[in-house]
Order: C-alpha cells, then sequence, then structure tokens
C-alpha cells in the first residue's frame, strides 16, 4: 500500500514553470523559506536576470534553488529541464507550472499564427509538462497547472486564450485518473484577473474597471492570494484531485 503523503515542504523538490516574476515568483521564493529545493524556470534571456534573483533569495534562506532556461514549447527542452531537477536533487516531489500566454482580440481577427501560439504555450507546453512530471514524480508528489477563471465566464476577445486553456482541464482529470494508486495528485488552479504585468497590456482603462468590479472587494485578484492556495494543495490539501479550483472572489464561478 502506498503511504499517506506527509504534508511538509522542508527537503521536497519542486519545478516551478515561469517563476522568474509574478505568480510564479513568489510560489518559489514561498517554498523556498519552507525548505524546499526548487527549480526556478525562466523562457527568455531577458529573464534570465529576475530569474537569478529569485533563486538568490531562496539560496538566503533554509531552501535551495537553481535557474533553469527553457522554451516549454519545445519537448526536448521540457524533458531537458526535468532531467536535470532529478540529476541535482535526486528526485521530483512537486511541478507547479505557471506559464501563460494571453490574447485578447476578437475571433474573426486572429491569425494562424497567434492561434498556434496560443496553443502551443497553453496547452502543448503544459500538457508535456504534465507528462514529464508524471514520468519522474514520487509517490505522494502533487502536479498543479495555473489556468483561468475565464473558464467559467460567457464573455467574447479571450476565445484563443481560453480556449488554448480549456484542454488542459481534460489532460488534468486523464493524468491524475491514471496515477491512482500513487497518491499524486493533479490539479489546476485558477485564478481571476491578477494585478501583475502580465495582466494589463491586453486591457483598457474600461475593461480594467469592469473586471475589478467583478470580485467581491471590487479588486483584481492578488499574487499573495492564489499562492497560500498552492501551498495548501502541495501539503494538507492533498486530498484534492482531479480538480479546477477558481479563486478569483466571485469573479465567475461554476
Amino acid at each position: 500500500m502506498v503511504s499517506t503523503p506527509d504534508r511538509t515542504l522542508d527537503g521536497k523538490v519542486a519545478f516551478v514553470g515561469g517563476a522568474s516574476r509574478n505568480l510564479g515568483g513568489l510560489i518559489s521564493t514561498t517554498l523556498g523559506a519552507e525548505g524546499a529545493l526548487v527549480a526556478v524556470h525562466y523562457n527568455s534571456d531577458s529573464s534570465r536576470a529576475k530569474a537569478e534573483d529569485v533563486a538568490d533569495q531562496i539560496n538566503a534562506g533554509p531552501g535551495q534553488a537553481f535557474t533553469v532556461q527553457a522554451d516549454l514549447t519545445r519537448v526536448p527542452e521540457v524533458e531537458r529541464v526535468f532531467d536535470e531537477v532529478v540529476r541535482r536533487y535526486g528526485k521530483l516531489d512537486f511541478s507547479v507550472n505557471t506559464a501563460g500566454m494571453v490574447l485578447k482580440k476578437p475571433f474573426t481577427e486572429i491569425t494562424e499564427e497567434e492561434y498556434d501560439r496560443m496553443f502551443a504555450v497553453n496547452s502543448k507546453a503544459a500538457f508535456f509538462v504534465m507528462r514529464e512530471a508524471a514520468r519522474r514524480i514520487e509517490d505522494g508528489g502533487k502536479i498543479i497547472t495555473v489556468l483561468t477563471s475565464l473558464l467559467a465566464a460567457y464573455t467574447g476577445l479571450y476565445s484563443s486564450y481560453a480556449g488554448s486553456k480549456a484542454p488542459v482541464e481534460h489532460f488534468t482529470r486523464a493524468l491524475s485518473k491514471e496515477l491512482f494508486g500513487r497518491n499524486v495528485s493533479v490539479n489546476n488552479i485558477a485564478p481571476g484577473p491578477m494585478d501583475t504585468p502580465f495582466f494589463y497590456p491586453a486591457e483598457d482603462e474600461g475593461s480594467i474597471a469592469y473586471h475589478r468590479s467583478s470580485a467581491m472587494n471590487g479588486d483584481l485578484t492578488k499574487i499573495e492570494d492564489i499562492v497560500p492556495w498552492v501551498r495548501h494543495l502541495l501539503t494538507d490539501g492533498w486530498w484534492a484531485n482531479g480538480q479546477t479550483i477558481f479563486l478569483n472572489g466571485g469573479y465567475t464561478t461554476r
């Protein structure tokens, strides 16, 4: 019989996708502050310095960290990243993937290139991060992917964004079922519009005001609202499995 997962972060090995800033950065430093060993992933050279800063913060405390660059839309690079995690730390306990791309554009104006890019980043990369994590993860491990609360919205303009995130819900259900017997939980977190630089370039003053007004406190979701739920799923919340958890102050419900 597989033992019940322990509920600590100390000594656990975590891959965090999109960890150079915003939500991924705060998840990484939070795990590191409790003694986790963290692979801080970043995509491009422009993010290198921020990723190194996240790793430095972790290494200054009880945790350990290293940075790893990869284009997660390229499967060999995903494989390389997870091989490196296991080579450095000897195992993998957690995978938390925050990497994503947003596009707000009328359906009739979306190009084939934009469509392909959105599905590469939000769907394909998520699938293969989950696949490689599942191949290596320890019994009792956790796999989390960050999606969007727009999956429960009736709205236009985000067809390729929400549409490219939607398949990950089924990936999560399928993988969580296939991993039965190992106490590995697989879940999604779907935040509301977050008060980060990721959000603002796609919006204008009117739409920002609308998004703010749609939550219970008249504000956007903060990354500090999301991180405790990530920590919970990695520890005491391990019994949740195959779920998409909407964290948005009532912005959308399902």
